[in-house]
């Protein structure tokens, strides 16, 4: 422990161990004994899904810190990358391997673990688990077991991607990753075409100039963006219309890192009084006049009040 004078007064300064085990001490219930690592306050039992950083190591919140420091086992994709970032941050939990090849294996052990009240963390290699990610089975076995989930949420990559592309935000549609082979990625960006949503999906680098051609193809010219190595060294984001970015990776080739891109919304198009009056009809069968109304101007863009008389008219000849 040091001080040092300013503005007329001692200030107090910490040393690392000092701070980290000020740091630790926030929890909740408080556990038996503590350890060397300072984890003298018990997490509630239950489920934690933790979001670590997605690429920069300090893109890590306090909460997932302090609940990786604490949990009494931490569930991951593979040791060796969970192991490389709690050694940064200094923290030395147990962990246990849970991914898509040996989660039917481990999964029960998980579960009985946490019915005896152990509080468990679900981490992937990097990003909020789930996110195409393995863990919606334990999550979905765990509720219904009558388990606590809780979230500690933090960096995801569709979402920091979808901040940088410059286009719209108010509606988004996150698609992971579409099918490698050609024929059913097509038909995937077929059933998205009409979403009134930028879409955003994974892609692998390799398949990423093929995957813009299809996108274009089924999707129409649309703005996009490509958003590579998020939050690390070489971060970066390419904007343009799909086309323009499928040439682009055509002729430099795949780019380096994870990759997410982003496509803005359809257009609004015009829709003739028929369809109005279609889609009018069967919002009628199951909303008032008012609420079919918002809804169908809301689908088409045509101006509420026109479609609220429309309605109206309707639903009187019925």
């Amino acid at each position: 422990m040091t001080r040092r004078r300013i503005a007329g007064r001692d200030q107090r300064e910490e040393t690392g161990e000092e701070a980290r085990a000020r740091f630790i001490e926030v929890g909740d219930k408080p556990r038996q004994g503590s350890d060397a690592a300072g984890r003298s306050k018990r997490l509630a039992p239950g489920l934690y899904i933790v979001s670590t950083p997605i690429g920069n190591a300090r893109d890590i919140t306090l909460r997932a810190l302090d609940v990786l420091g604490r949990a009494d086992l931490v569930a991951c994709e593979d040791t060796r990358v969970t192991t490389k970032l709690l050694a940064i941050h200094g923290l030395g939990a147990p962990l246990t391997a849970y991914h898509d090849h040996n989660a039917r294996k481990v999964r029960p052990g998980l579960l009985k673990r946490l019915a005896e009240g152990a509080a468990i963390a679900l981490v992937s290699d990097a990003g909020t688990p789930l996110v195409s990610d393995p863990g919606y089975k334990l999550v979905a076995e765990a509720a219904a077991a009558g388990i606590a989930v809780f979230t500690v949420p933090g960096a995801t990559a569709p979402i920091a991607a979808l901040t940088v592309a410059g286009l719209p935000t108010d509606r988004a549609l996150f698609a992971g990753f579409l099918p490698p082979r050609r024929p059913a990625r097509l038909t995937a960006l077929a059933e998205l075409a009409e979403a009134p949503a930028t879409l955003v999906f994974f892609e692998a680098p390799r398949r990423l100039a093929a995957a813009l051609d299809d996108m274009t193809q089924a999707l129409g010219n649309r703005p996009a963006a490509v958003a590579r190595e998020l939050t690390k060294r070489f971060e970066e984001t390419r904007r343009g219309t799909l086309a323009e970015l499928a040439a682009h990776y055509h002729a430099e080739g795949p780019p380096k890192g994870e990759v997410v891109v982003v496509i803005g919304p359809p257009e609004k198009r015009a829709v003739t009084p028929e369809a109005i009056d279609d889609l009018l009809a069967d919002a009628l069968a199951s909303q008032s006049v008012r609420d079919a109304a918002a809804a169908v101007a809301a689908a088409t863009g045509a101006p509420r009040r026109t479609v609220y008389a429309r309605a109206l008219k309707l639903a009187r000849d019925r």
